[in-house]
């Protein structure tokens, strides 16, 4: 594989960052369906009933009552065509839209292909549903996914069978096709192709001391048993295949961290890994350094490796950095301060080292990621920047060779853009905004054509949330609207002026509802300042009765790097939310100030304040509800979350105990110093010692006064197991009860049965079915 090549910055929003292979501290997290004996005995004291009717409203048999709750709608390869699906399942239908005529022909059916995958050893008992992936007009071929697996149909005689799995390629091969590069030893060979002879590239690679290549993840350890596991190697090619633009990267004293898998299966005794994994706020972490090597004459024996004039990089995340050649042979290359003081975007010729700044942003008191985004934009003979420079997250245009730090503000107001689809030569762009259409829900999405001179224009004014999809030419908008509790309607539109073409689908919830089940409600209020809208979601037990009173729990994650409240009807309904209410109580979800992509005043609170941020928006907001629905019993408060959720779950109980009874906290990162270091440095940026300490869980553990359960699974690679285990030492050394559950070779992501027995009887016995 290449080194990441994508002109748009990992800043651009926290998706981008997952792509960057920087992971996320995840949304607070849903429940697997239970299923097996556990799912329906009585455990942890929850009756046999209770369990039967949470598991009606799991997520997964909710979802199997909406028909067309995603169409999965995409353009073909050729650019002519869209391909999507229709009906329930084991009825379903594939189409196929001609974007020239917008006609529409059936391509198969699930009727249809049941019986093929049959014929290949599936299992259809109950039908099966396909999920479209191409579709070749040439061939007429149509391939989809089923089970796992993908599967090639030929329309013309009726033929299926199972795709060819691409069998994955050794090293990096040049465009020519003469050489693949390979990685041994933390040292770059490179291997030609016709006779399998290899030529060492680089020699002095260690293991603090590497070529190419990150460092492992404990998962990818564990899995492999092994502490260096097979890994790509990060190297890109020139076009010419003349040169190699890679990295290196040094240990540079970063603290090695070590595991335990007290468990692992097959053998009886535990195995223990060391890693590196750096630390926010440490002193001494990672650096990665730009390289460039002369193919021909590493080949001839003679020094070939040279480093660009270009600064290190801190690694925050073993993640490769943002270093790419462009189009003309240039090395592109986004660097950043430790702390996001500063961010640059640099491009150096190759031959000489020589280098330029081309973008720069420093902001005070940083550069925030999800409010920043760069983009190389060749078709307007410049670069497109996402920037905050006005305290909301605006588009610039900066031509090139002008003032790095400058560039012409293409859209303006309180509002933020959050990512950009489509740029055609000499315009429109075409970017994703939120909170510029008056009387629309802040969070919700919309689709803008921007025009150099500043003109905008609206591509899906519904007052709905749009998820949309750009053509690869920026010609055609597949539009998948809804909100919270409307279902979604996917449509067909033209990108010059946003009108619809074409209606695909609309899903029916109608046997949802004929079950009994409660659609979420959006509630709104304003925070202290009377003018600041704070928003949240509802969800209430199916047939639930106003007369009487219910325990409130809350879903918790308060960000910083993105927000809570979901704008989309997929987001909201099939989730477990509803699952827990069935057990007999109102869930919430709640964004409070603190939170990404409503402009930088309403995020600041959150600045080095992440012990405080938001717990006292989110008590205003349930004191709201109260005020409207007397059925909420806020003496009976609870909340959960995982992973920063986590986090804010037992600050939450722990900061404000009187109000927060009771707490689950799963994956947390409790002390923000124990986690990696990209995360929390977005926010907490280079704090000294003191107000690190006052950000930590650890330092308020005394304060406990109800009931806290700490979750973390033995093997996480995000956010080590040490966190909760140094949560559960200070709460011991302070003489305070509380559970401690260690889920054995479970990662960060610790959704199992046992994980939602454990959660909903714990607020059952201590918060519904209280004494």
């Amino acid at each position: 594989m290449s080194l990441r090549s994508s002109r748009l910055t990992a800043f651009a929003s926290v998706a981008a960052l997952c792509a960057f292979a920087l992971p996320v501290a995840a949304p607070a997290q849903t429940v697997p369906t239970p299923s097996g004996p556990t799912a329906v005995s009585e455990v942890f004291g929850v009756p046999t009933s209770a369990r039967v009717q949470a598991e009606r409203f799991s997520a997964a048999n909710v979802r199997a009552l909406i028909t067309d709750l995603d169409l999965r709608a995409k353009f073909t390869a050729d650019g002519q065509g869209v391909i999507y699906r229709t009906g329930a399942k084991g009825a379903g239908r594939i189409w196929r839209v001609d974007l020239k005529t917008s006609g529409v022909s059936e391509l198969a059916t699930e009727a249809t292909l049941t019986p093929l995958l049959a014929a290949q050893g599936l299992k259809t008992d109950g039908g099966i549903e396909v999920s479209p992936s191409q579709y070749d007009r040439d061939k007429d071929i149509l391939t989809f996914y089923a089970a796992g697996r993908e599967w090639r149909y030929e329309r013309t005689t009726g033929k299926l069978s199972a795709a060819e799995r691409v069998p994955e390629e050794t090293g990096v091969l040049s465009p020519d096709g003469k050489y693949r590069v390979i990685s041994r030893n933390y040292n770059l060979w490179l291997v030609e192709v016709a006779t399998g002879r290899e030529t060492a590239v680089t020699t002095d690679g260690v293991y603090d001391r590497r070529y190419g290549q990150n460092y492992p993840q404990l998962g990818d350890i564990v899995a492999a048993n092994s502490e260096t596991p097979d890994m790509r190697v990060s190297v890109q090619w020139s076009g010419d295949s003349k040169r190699l633009l890679t990295y290196r990267l040094d240990r540079n004293g970063s603290y090695i961290w070590h595991a335990v898998q007290p468990n692992p299966p097959g053998s009886h005794f535990p195995r223990t890994f060391s890693y590196v994994y750096p630390n926010a706020g440490a002193k001494d972490v990672p650096q990665v350094y730009p390289v460039v090597i002369d193919a021909a004459k590493a080949l001839e024996g003679k020094p070939a490796l040279t480093l660009p004039d270009l600064p290190a990089q801190s690694l925050l995340w073993p993640g490769d950095p943002n270093l790419w050649f462009n189009e003309a042979g240039k090395i592109v290359y986004e660097w950043q301060a430790r702390g996001y003081t500063e961010v640059k975007l640099f491009e150096a010729d190759p031959a000489t080292g020589k280098t330029q700044v081309r973008v720069r942003e420093a902001l005070s008191p940083n550069v925030y990621v999800t409010s920043t985004a760069m983009r190389a934009a060749p078709e307007l003979g410049g670069y497109l920047i996402i920037s905050e420079r006005s305290n909301w997250a605006q588009l610039y245009f900066l031509q090139n060779g002008d003032n790095p730090s400058g560039g012409k503000a293409l859209t303006k107001g309180e509002w933020e853009v959050t990512s950009i689809s489509h740029v055609a030569k000499g315009g429109p762009i075409l970017i994703t905004g939120i909170g510029r259409e008056t009387g629309v829900n802040p969070y919700f999405r919309s689709l803008y054509k921007v025009m150099l001179d500043g003109k905008i224009v609206n591509l899906t004014p519904e007052p709905l949330d749009h998820d949309t999809t750009v053509s690869e030419d920026g010609e055609w908008i597949i539009d998948r609207m809804s909100t919270p509790s409307e279902p979604p309607r996917t449509v067909l539109r033209r990108a010059s002026d946003g009108v619809i073409v074409l209606e695909l689908g609309r899903a029916d919830h109608s046997a949802l509802l004929a079950a009994g089940f409660t659609l979420p409600e959006v509630f709104e209020t304003t925070a202290e300042d009377g003018k600041t809208k704070l928003y949240g979601t509802i969800y209430r037990p199916a047939h639930f009765d106003p007369t009487r009173t219910y325990p409130v729990i809350e879903n918790v994650y308060t960000g910083p790097t993105t927000h809570r409240f979901a704008e989309t009807y997929g987001g909201n309904v099939p989730t477990n939310l509803a699952a827990l209410a069935q057990f007999g109580a109102i869930v919430v979800i709640i964004d409070g100030k603190g939170t990404s992509q409503r402009g930088k005043a309403f995020r600041m609170p959150a600045w080095q304040n992440l012990g405080e941020v938001g717990i006292d928006d989110h008590i205003r907001v349930l004191k709201a509800m109260k005020a409207k629905y007397l059925y909420f019993d806020l003496d009976r408060v609870g909340v959960y979350g995982g992973s920063a959720g986590g986090y804010d779950t037992a600050r939450f109980v722990l900061r404000r105990p009187d109000f927060y009874k009771v707490g689950v906290a799963s994956s947390g990162n409790h002390d923000l110093r124990l986690d990696k270091a990209w995360w929390p440095e977005t926010t907490m940026g280079n704090a000294d010692d003191a107000t690190w300490e006052k950000n930590s869980n650890i330092s308020v553990a005394g304060n406990l006064k109800g009931h806290l359960m700490l979750i973390h699974g033995d093997i996480d690679d995000n956010v080590p197991v040490a966190a909760t285990l140094r949560l559960s030492a200070a709460l011991t050394a302070a003489g305070k009860p509380h559970d401690l559950v260690i889920l054995p070779n479970t990662p960060h992501n610790v959704n199992q049965p046992y994980y939602w027995n454990r959660l909903t009887g714990y607020f059952y016995q201590y918060l519904i079915e209280v004494k």
